[in-house]
């Protein structure tokens, strides 16, 4: 059996990643890099699994990707809800579940494409009530993308001035509006098959982390733990970083669709390196020997608090 990779610049986790698994020869697994020129429809796919680092870059990736699901591939993370899902999503998502988040509110694009009619755009109200957004959020806030990454295009606006003037620049970009936390403390958990956490001490505002052991109280670490696993059972994202801002106590989820996380050791240290590249390559191997495609999938519509339950009319023929 094989294990495929793809990958975009990095260069650390993917030699380590395969190197580690060709010496284990568990079973006769063998890992390499994914190759690729051109694939025919429903043409099999070689592989038994297949770790994406780098098809949110490369929308041809995407595509072999799902036609390779299509063949009995385990794919890490599924494509197919990769391509649906959005962090507007997962927040309404947590928030349903009972997990901390900053008020977000979703707003209407600034602008749009040429093509596009303003009889299209009639189902929206114009002007924005902004004072009624900016009571409910508060000030300062974030705007940011309602499905974006590496912070870009992310501002911190202070003033219903400076709330209109970035929004403004967003152009066609659908963005959230999000209530600041004035966080005293910040997590990332790297999260490897939705049940291996690693909660790490994050600076955020210098992207470093931090090996300090102990840095949570046991019941914080406990509800952070719990959080963690809740959004990767929801999601069914087996590869994430689920981050939390803690203020006053609470721990705030404040990211937590990341499917292709920074991985690289100069970024997360040696430590969560070694950590991260044994938990991949422990999952790497499970999923070629037993993983099925139905674990690929979120479940967060059979998870109690999403979906109020609905009765059955007596009276429906």
């Amino acid at each position: 059996m094989k294990i495929g990779l793809l990958v975009g610049r990095e260069n650390t986790f993917p030699l380590a990643f395969i190197k580690k698994i060709n010496e284990m020869d568990v079973d006769g697994i063998r890992a390499e890099f994914v190759r690729l020129g051109g694939t025919k429809e429903a043409e099999p796919c070689e592989y038994r699994v297949i770790v994406d680092r780098i098809s949110h870059d490369i929308r041809y990736y995407r595509a072999f990707l799902k036609n390779a699901v299509l063949s009995g591939t385990y794919v890490i993370n599924n494509p197919f809800w990769w391509s649906a899902d959005d962090k507007f999503f997962n927040y309404s998502v947590a928030s349903k579940l009972g997990v901390a988040i900053p008020r977000t509110i979703c707003l209407p694009s600034k602008a749009y494409p040429e093509d596009v009619w303003p009889e299209s755009l009639r189902n929206l109200v114009f002007p924005l009530d902004w004072q009624g957004i900016v009571d409910y959020i508060g000030l300062p806030a974030f705007l940011k993308p309602f499905d974006g990454g590496g912070w870009r295009h992310v501002y911190k606006v202070h003033s219903m001035e400076e709330l209109l003037h970035y929004y403004d620049l967003t152009g066609e970009l659908c963005m959230v509006l999000q209530q600041f936390i004035d966080f005293e403390h910040y997590v990332r958990c790297f999260c490897i098959g939705k049940t291996e956490i690693m909660p790490v001490k994050y600076d955020p505002k210098h992207r470093r982390y931090i090996v300090e052991h102990g840095h949570l109280t046991p019941a914080l670490g406990e509800r952070i733990m719990r959080d963690a696993l809740i959004i990767n059972e929801a999601l069914g994202y087996d590869m994430n970083t689920v981050e939390f801002a803690i203020q006053d106590g609470i721990p705030y989820a404040i990211d937590f669709m990341n499917p292709a996380p920074d991985m690289e050791e100069s970024s997360i240290t040696s430590f969560y390196f070694d950590w991260v590249v044994n938990a991949m390559t422990k999952l790497a191997i499970e999923k070629a020997q037993t993983g099925k495609l139905s674990d690929m999938f979120p479940r967060w519509h059979r998870m109690p608090g999403v979906i109020p339950a609905v009765k059955a009319a007596s009276n429906i023929v």
